[in-house]
Order: C-alpha cells, then sequence, then structure tokens
C-alpha cells in the first residue's frame, strides 16, 4: 500500500482540509494499491493564495533566467534518477503497459532538454531600432511571466501531462497549481517529492489531486491568470467558457480522431508495423492514437489482413509483465465505454475483423477489452468520428489521394496524423494538405524542439519547445 496523506501545497507537505482518504484501484484487478488525500476548494484556495503571494512578492519571476533554468535541469536529472521508479507507478495506477511507461520516460528527458535549450535561447528582453531612420522611438520588449498558473491533466500520461506543462510554467517565471486526476494521486504524489527536492521557493507550485468539481473552483478561481489544459473537448469547451468570462489566459490539447493515410506505395508492412505504435500505445488511451486507418482501394483487403494479424499477435493482460503489450482501461466505467462502441460499430454495419465486445479471456476481473479492428467503415458512422479512446480500430477505404486527404479531414478535430509511403517527399506534399496539428510520416518520432497542439476541435495554443515556453509569457513594451 502506497499512502499520500497529505498535500502538496506551496512547495510544502500540508495537512488536507478533509482527512478521509481516496482508495486507489488497479485497473488489472481492481484490488486496492493505495489511498491518498484528495483536494476540497479550500485547499485550492489554499494554493493559489500562496502563489499568488510569490508571484506578487516576485521570489520566483525575479529570479534570473539563468538560474531558473538551473533549477528545472536539476529537477529534469533527478526525475531521470527515479525513471523506474515513475514508470513502476504509473504502470500500477493507470494500467499502461512497462514499454509504454519506460520509454515514456526518455521521452520526458527530450521533452525537457527542448524546453530547457528554448529557455536559454529564449529573447527574454531585446531592444528593436526604429524601422524608419527618422525616428528617435526605441522599443525594448519583454517576455514577462503570465502570473498564477491552473495547469489541469488528464490521467492517460501523466508524468508527460504534467511536465509539458509545470516546466514551461516556471522556466517562464510563473507561480503554478497543478490539478492531477484522482487516479494519479500515486504518481503524481511521487512527482511533488522530486519536485520537494529542487529548490523552488516557498509558494510557488502545488499538486493537487481532486475531482472535476474542484478542477472547475481552480479553473474559475479569480486570482488565477492562465489555465493551461489538457484533456476532453467537452471539457475544453466548458473550460474555454469560463475563461473567455473571465478574459483568462487560455491554452487547450484537447480530443482526436486521427487518419493514418496508407498509401498505394506503402511498403504494408513497415506501415503496420509502425501502428503497432502509432494507433494502439498505451492501450489506445492517448489522444494522438491514429485509429482511422486510410487505404487505397487497390490495397485494402492486403492492410486489412496485416492489421488483423497484428492485433491478434499482442499480448493483452498484466500490464507489469514484460511481453504485455496492452493493458486495462484505467476504470470500470472507460471499459464500458469502449465494449459499447464495439456494439456501436457492429449495430452500424461495419465488418468486424477481429476482437469484440468480450472481455479477453481470464482477465474479467479487470478492466480490459479485446483489441478490435473494423474493416468496411464510412466516415460518417460514430466509430470513425467520435473518439473512442481503447484499442478499437478502423479501416476506410479511398479511392485516390484526393479522396484520402478528403476523408482525413472530415473530422471535428485536427490533432495528430500520419502518412505512409515509399516516396518521403511524395509523402510530406500529402502531409501539408491534412489539416492537422502534428502530423509523421513513415512512423516518425515526436519532435519536442517544434509545436504541438490541435486544429479545429482539437484544442487552441501549443505546447513543446519555444512556442510552448513562450505560451506561459506575456509580451511588454517599453518605449524610449
Amino acid at each position: 500500500m502506497i499512502t499520500y496523506d497529505r498535500l502538496f501545497i506551496g512547495s510544502s507537505w500540508v495537512e488536507p482540509s478533509d482527512p478521509a482518504l481516496l482508495d486507489i484501484a488497479s485497473p488489472h484487478d481492481r484490488s486496492v494499491i493505495g489511498c491518498a488525500a484528495q483536494a476540497q476548494p479550500a485547499d485550492v484556495d489554499r494554493a493559489v493564495a500562496a502563489a499568488r503571494a510569490s508571484f506578487d512578492a516576485g521570489v520566483w519571476r525575479a529570479t534570473p533566467p539563468a538560474e531558473r533554468i538551473a533549477v528545472l535541469r536539476r529537477f529534469n536529472a533527478l526525475r531521470e534518477g527515479n525513471r523506474e521508479e515513475a514508470a513502476h507507478l504509473i504502470s500500477l495506477e493507470t494500467g499502461s503497459a512497462q514499454w509504454f511507461t519506460r520509454a515514456g520516460q526518455s521521452g520526458l528527458t527530450r521533452q525537457a532538454n527542448a524546453y530547457l535549450k528554448a529557455a536559454e535561447e529564449f529573447g527574454w528582453e531585446e531592444t528593436l531600432l526604429p524601422s524608419d531612420p527618422a525616428s528617435p522611438v526605441r522599443s525594448v520588449v519583454r517576455r514577462e511571466a503570465v502570473g498564477v498558473v491552473a495547469a489541469v491533466i488528464p490521467w492517460n500520461s501523466p508524468f508527460s501531462a504534467a511536465t509539458s506543462k509545470i516546466i514551461p510554467a516556471l522556466l517562464a517565471g510563473n507561480s503554478v497549481v497543478l490539478k492531477v486526476s484522482p487516479e494519479n494521486s500515486l504518481s503524481m504524489g511521487f512527482l511533488a517529492e522530486l519536485l520537494e527536492q529542487v529548490g523552488l521557493p516557498e509558494g510557488v507550485l502545488s499538486v493537487l489531486p481532486a475531482d472535476r468539481e474542484t478542477s472547475e473552483h481552480l479553473v474559475s478561481h479569480p486570482q488565477v491568470d492562465k489555465v493551461a489544459f489538457t484533456g476532453s473537448t467537452r471539457a475544453g469547451r466548458r473550460i474555454a467558457a469560463i475563461a473567455g468570462k473571465q478574459l483568462k489566459r487560455v491554452s487547450l490539447e484537447l480530443g482526436g480522431k486521427s487518419a493514418a493515410v496508407i498509401l498505394a506505395d506503402a511498403d504494408i508492412e513497415k506501415a503496420v508495423a509502425g501502428l503497432q505504435f502509432g494507433s494502439l500505445l498505451n492501450n489506445g488511451q492517448s489522444c494522438i492514437a491514429q485509429t482511422r486507418i486510410l487505404a487505397p482501394r487497390s490495397r485494402y483487403e492486403e492492410v486489412v489482413t496485416a492489421l488483423k494479424e497484428l492485433v491478434e499477435s499482442l499480448q493483452v493482460g498484466d500490464p507489469n509483465a514484460p511481453d504485455t503489450f496492452i493493458g486495462p482501461m484505467i476504470r470500470p466505467e472507460q471499459q464500458a465505454r469502449v465494449r459499447e462502441y464495439i456494439h456501436l460499430g457492429i449495430e452500424e454495419g461495419a465488418r468486424l475483423v477481429t476482437g469484440g465486445p468480450q472481455i479477453p479471456e481470464g482477465l474479467e476481473e479487470g478492466n480490459y477489452v479485446t483489441p478490435t479492428v473494423f474493416a468496411d467503415v464510412d466516415n460518417s458512422m460514430r466509430i470513425a468520428q467520435e473518439e473512442i479512446f481503447g484499442p478499437v480500430l478502423v479501416v476506410i477505404a479511398y479511392d485516390d489521394e484526393d479522396d484520402a486527404v478528403r476523408i482525413a479531414n472530415d473530422s471535428e478535430y485536427g490533432l495528430s496524423g500520419g502518412v505512409w509511403s515509399c516516396d518521403e517527399a511524395h509523402a510530406v506534399n500529402v502531409a501539408r494538405r491534412i489539416r492537422t496539428g502534428t502530423i509523421t510520416v513513415n512512423g516518425a518520432s515526436v519532435a519536442f524542439d517544434g509545436p504541438f497542439g490541435g486544429f479545429k476541435a482539437s484544442g487552441i495554443g501549443r505546447e513543446f519547445g519555444a512556442v510552448g515556453l513562450g505560451s506561459y509569457t506575456e509580451y511588454k513594451t517599453i518605449t524610449l
């Protein structure tokens, strides 16, 4: 049993306003693996007051950027040194397979290094010469911290979502209240322990596990200057409405229903092998998962057969077992949701290639679903339009490349996607036509120096690198 009976508020561990502890259940067998205090509105008020006081006093924002960079560099090294413990905790509480949580730790190092590099090269203050030589006016342009940042993250990839927000926010000099999901109370408690060791001033950072109602209290708090949110599009719309009413700054990384476009000249074997990771990462519980597979009619059955063989070859089971590729859904409600979508796909008339709504044999005590592939899917079907957030793939046929681009763009989302071809330049040209914030060619990995975020209902704003760092700053112009 892992227990966190206090809350990390203002860079210190304090007694919660409600002493009751929430049991944290294993997605694998629903046994209790730990318990943790949960923040209430009174705890949010305390955390925001500490953040406001620290920001207004300048104890962190007035620290030179080089010193802030040094503190966050220490944190990155400390997290890297504890990567196995972090990966283990995430697998325990989310059901993410070990291959994913361990690989994610390397990704976190690259993500942090990109932010640190951006901060070192950032134009914190620049003098602009007048565009008109006859004008005596000069401008000093400063990039200053926004203020108190409420960072609200989901449960599916907690360390990545947390660090993608707190690192740039802190590098920019903000004070931060990080609101995490109750399901992540253990791994995020461990994150708070690491952050405690790096030397942040009093009041600058709080980490609060809390439910949705308490989260809304934080987002609505009048002393919060910016909300940085990752989660569902529905929740993002609610947060945007609150932020708009109060004129808060807001960045939203929301849902996706990304398309993988397999061009007619693609190596099908390599493409499907890449989609094992691009489409089914984190048990399918990923906003960037490429769950719409677009295949040319001339090679359609070849793609369907290859996907069937791939999915049936993957080990489903205990996320802590070394050979497991797909683990359970995080909670019973998510398991039920995914199984309902599988039933819906059958009702909509799609061809069930493999899988189905049945729970995998021998795994009935956990939150497991059977990985599923549907073929003969029309893009207007709900299973092709709605984010299922589980290991369910749909294969859609297209006539030519114009048709493939049309289908890929026929979605309210625009977060991610991929193009597969033996001709890289050709694939890049197709990628340019797809309306999505991030798109890979032939399974390339994420580039953390470049901006990440979504078009359309997939969000507002960008994370990662210099662009992500800049989203936590305000411009100030001083004319001379």
